[in-house]
């Protein structure tokens, strides 16, 4: 995460403790990509972690680089087609599936794109006032800016099912707090707000649990 070591490090193991009980309120298999987000996020905020501690030894060392192509992978490449294809397999309504097939064709774009700058330019991690800024060549165009949210963050706004449209919002709001406030540290900032969010899908796996024990005992 973009503050310190020790808040990468205590939000990858919270994310992860909730994508394993999110998993185990699983009662259909086209949820698991949705319940297993949170652990994603976990593995990605231990990658910003070490990349605390590895940046001040040696910034340009195979370590550093490493690691940022790692956290960027993520950030940049599976995430835009992961969120919308996770609200794909669980939305029931037609018309919402359309707009979030939308989301993901803008969502597999812009991963084809970064993914291709990535590989293609220079790339590297440096600790910049208490954040940690992803370099990879210049910035992007705001069309690439609002294909990531739309598959990022809109997609999951579409969902007929409210805690995951409540997730949604948050992700937009942090996307939104992230470009203001923090622009230079996007990547972590934003990716820290979604993973502080992962919180939501825990509920929504909960009262999803809860309901049909409701509905079993009558």
């Amino acid at each position: 995460m973009c503050f310190s070591p020790t808040a990468s490090f205590v939000t990858a193991a919270l994310t992860g403790v909730i994508g394993i009980v999110s998993m185990t309120r699983v009662s259909n298999p086209r949820e698991l990509p949705l319940a297993a987000t949170p652990i994603l996020f976990g593995i990605q905020q231990s990658i910003e972690g070490l990349l605390w501690l590895s940046l001040p030894l040696a910034p340009d060392g195979p370590a550093s680089t490493g690691l940022a192509l790692l956290y960027l992978i993520f950030a940049e490449v599976l995430w835009p087609v992961y969120a919308p294809t996770t609200v794909l397999l669980i939305e029931p309504d037609e018309k919402r599936r359309r707009l979030m097939f939308l989301c993901l064709a803008a969502g597999t774009a812009v991963s084809a794109y970064l993914l291709w700058w990535i590989v293609t330019r220079s790339y590297g991690a440096r600790i910049l006032n208490d954040h940690i800024v992803y370099v990879t060549g210049h910035r992007h165009s705001d069309v690439v800016a609002v294909a990531y949210l739309a598959a990022t963050g809109v997609s999951l706004v579409l969902s007929s099912q409210r805690t995951v449209l409540v997730l949604g919002a948050i992700i937009l709001a942090g996307s939104v707090t992230a470009y203001v406030f923090y622009w230079e540290a996007f990547i972590s900032v934003w990716c820290f707000f979604a993973a502080a969010a992962s919180g939501v899908i825990l509920c929504h796996f909960e009262w999803a649990r809860r309901q049909r024990l409701r509905i079993a005992g009558t």
